[in-house]
């Protein structure tokens, strides 16, 4: 049976058009799997929120099955555990990751750190502690803030004089922090040791002379010691800057915590000054009519 010319000519060039294509591909898949998995984020982004996160969730998968390092676990765990981006915040998702990052490298360098920061937030203080002291026994030295975070958990667990040593060493390498400064003081204000929150508050507040939070532990403690004038002057000057405290800045100061509880966690903050402005407001009434 004759081929037809006509019929081979049309045939054999497809044949090999097909082959360059399949080359093409072979070559570029990496190129060609970024640019499809980037069309959905982009796509999603314009549709909607929850769409765009769950294209980045579809990228991060591809991505992690592609090259599943320790250093890009713990980057991804990193992008969902950041309370100040709203649209990538995943807490479940950054735990995963953290776990995958420490199962490919027990020794990564804040892999531990960061599950402590989550067994915290979700209350399991045995397993916070468990990471934390973990981390702490291979960075230690690296890493001073997981002695800020071990005093934390120390402090909820109710251990107030093991949580003031670790502020303690925390505070020698880092001695302007007023967040750890007020956590601090916090711990000594549950241990009743009044005159050592006072002094710590204190100088916090040579450096940030308008910070609520320090203002108002600060006035908890003057009270507790007995100088109800200052702590009167105190607790006022942290109701007048708790009222412009904004969801950002209650964010920045509560780094891992869920943003959709910020405004909850700004009127829990007021509610507070207010209740100590009113007992000392009270204090001062007293000493009045004395």
């Amino acid at each position: 049976m004759s081929i037809n010319s006509a019929d081979a000519c049309m045939r054999y060039p497809l044949k090999r058009q097909q082959r360059h294509i399949q080359s093409f591909i072979g070559r570029n898949a990496w190129v060609l799997i970024i640019i499809f998995v980037c069309s959905i984020i982009i796509a999603a982004y314009l549709l909607s929120p929850l769409m765009f996160r769950a294209g980045v969730s579809i990228s991060e998968n591809i991505a992690f099955a592609l090259d599943p390092s320790a250093e890009r676990a713990f980057e991804y765990g990193e992008r969902h555990f950041n309370g100040e981006d709203t649209s990538m915040y995943d807490v479940r998702r950054a735990s995963k990751f953290f776990q995958k990052a420490a199962a490919l490298d027990p020794d990564l360098l804040y892999a531990n750190h960061e599950l402590a920061r989550i067994a915290f937030l979700h209350a399991d203080f045995g397993a916070a502690l468990g990471y934390i002291n973990v981390q702490i026994a291979l960075h230690g030295e690296e890493t001073p803030n997981s002695y800020y975070v071990r005093g934390l958990i120390e402090g909820y667990m109710g251990d107030y004089a093991s949580a003031a040593e670790d502020y303690e060493k925390f505070l020698k390498v880092v001695p302007y922090n007023w967040a750890a400064i007020n956590d601090y003081a916090w711990v000594l204000l549950k241990a009743e040791r009044f005159e050592e929150a006072a002094r710590a508050t204190e100088e916090g507040l040579k450096y940030f002379p308008e910070n609520p939070w320090l203002l108002n532990s600060s006035a908890i403690a003057l009270y507790e010691i007995g100088d109800i004038e200052k702590a009167h002057e105190r607790v006022q000057k942290a109701w007048a800057h708790v009222q412009s405290v904004s969801k950002e800045e209650w964010l920045h100061s509560y780094p891992g915590n869920d943003p959709a509880i910020a405004e909850t966690g700004i009127a829990t903050f007021r509610a507070a000054v207010e209740d100590n402005m009113h007992r000392i407001e009270v204090a001062v009434a007293s000493s009045t009519v004395q």
